[in-house]
């Protein structure tokens, strides 16, 4: 049996890109953890987790007496019986974060072990490339253009813009924001926009939204994003009927249990789960099939690390609806924590790896350079 023997958490910091909230991040904070899971037949499985380093460790310590020893090609009994042992102890938060990057660990150890890309493992792949769309925060109206054209020039063929000024002041600089990315990157690609209302206090209500909804429906915007506070279940249900631009979020929400309700309901057309902050791979799976039953599409967030795009990318091969990925710019943190980093083909695709496991190769140093930890 391959035993786990211990898990290590690498807190990224030193170049922490700006998250758009109202309490802006430093380059020094900490909110994305890179997980190791080591084995005692020496392979080596790793996670990411969306959460500071400090409260992974103390969800590690706590999880610890449950997953020492344990069969590391068994990712979804092990987790099962991490989330068996939460119900008391804050289950959905921290811990489940935490338990996220132990469960794409254990997926990335089983695919090593038995030569397979997790794909293939989750049931077979529908695809061998995905189209990734840039994620970039919004500016002011005027910098638009110089915020997307990079990222055009470098084959991006899909863009969303979110938080800034957008839904903070008024209606007429909203709509310039969006003509302006819509100018700059012309009628061929595709844009979405990502209002952040699940930054703390967020001042706009359901008539706001649906108002904006129409609004960018002239803009051919694909989904309108978190649109609404990440509670107002009833406005998103109305919003979702009511609005001709589809509706999407969820990046907030933690376990399928969570997000039943809303599936059921009809409150999204496009659902966002977070592979790092769900539960993992194996959750994001089963809130894939509830979507799929339900009539929503799952396109993956991915605010977080190269290791949570990676698994994004073995999920988005797995589901025939999944044709997108989200790719944060400009973030060391994805860029650089991979050997040979990430390219994009000349139709502005990424190829999904075949690799066994997640099918990637951590650089230890930039890890190390990141954390402050020995890798």
């Amino acid at each position: 049996m391959v035993k786990i023997t211990g898990i290590q958490a690498f807190g990224l910091r030193g170049r922490t890109p700006e998250g758009g909230w109202s309490q802006e991040l430093k380059p020094s904070d900490c909110v994305h953890t890179i997980l190791r899971v080591s084995t005692s037949e020496e392979l080596t499985g790793w996670g990411s987790v969306f959460t500071t380093e400090d409260l992974v460790r103390a969800a590690l310590a706590y999880l610890e007496p449950f997953y020492l020893g344990e069969n590391a090609l068994e990712p979804e009994r092990v987790t099962e019986k991490l989330h068996q042992h939460t119900f008391w102890v804050g289950r959905g938060g921290s811990l489940t974060h935490a338990i996220s990057g132990i469960n794409i660990a254990l997926w990335d150890l089983l695919g090593q072990a038995t030569g397979q890309p997790v794909g293939r493992l989750l049931g077979g792949r529908y695809r061998e490339r995905v189209r990734p769309y840039a994620s970039l925060l919004m500016r002011e109206p005027e910098r638009m253009a110089d915020e997307l054209l990079p990222f055009k020039a470098k084959g991006f063929r899909a863009f969303k813009i979110g938080w800034g000024p957008f839904g903070r002041r008024d209606a007429r600089t909203d709509e310039a924001i969006v003509c302006a990315a819509r100018e700059a990157i012309g009628p061929e690609c595709s844009l979405m926009v990502d209002a952040g209302a699940s930054d703390a206090f967020w001042p706009r209500d359901y008539k706001w939204a649906l108002r904006t909804a129409s609004m960018l429906a002239a803009y051919d915007v694909a989904w309108f994003e978190e649109p609404l506070p990440p509670d107002a279940l009833e406005d998103f249900v109305a919003l979702r009927r009511a609005a001709i631009v589809p509706i999407a979020g969820g990046e907030t929400l933690t376990r399928r249990q969570s997000f039943q309700p809303w599936l059921v309901r009809g409150a999204f057309d496009i659902v966002q789960p977070d592979v790092t902050k769900v539960g993992g791979i194996s959750e994001e799976r089963r809130i894939a099939w509830m979507a799929q039953d339900h009539g929503a599409r799952m396109i993956p967030h991915g605010w977080n690390t190269a290791v949570g795009l990676a698994a994004d990318l073995q999920l988005a091969s797995a589901f025939p609806t999944t044709d997108l990925v989200e790719f944060i710019t400009g973030s060391p943190f994805v860029d650089e924590l991979t050997t040979g980093g990430w390219q994009l083909d000349a139709e502005g695709m990424l190829a999904i790896p075949d690799a066994p496991g997640l099918g990637i190769e951590i650089r230890r140093d930039t890890l190390e350079e990141f954390s402050g930890r020995r890798a």
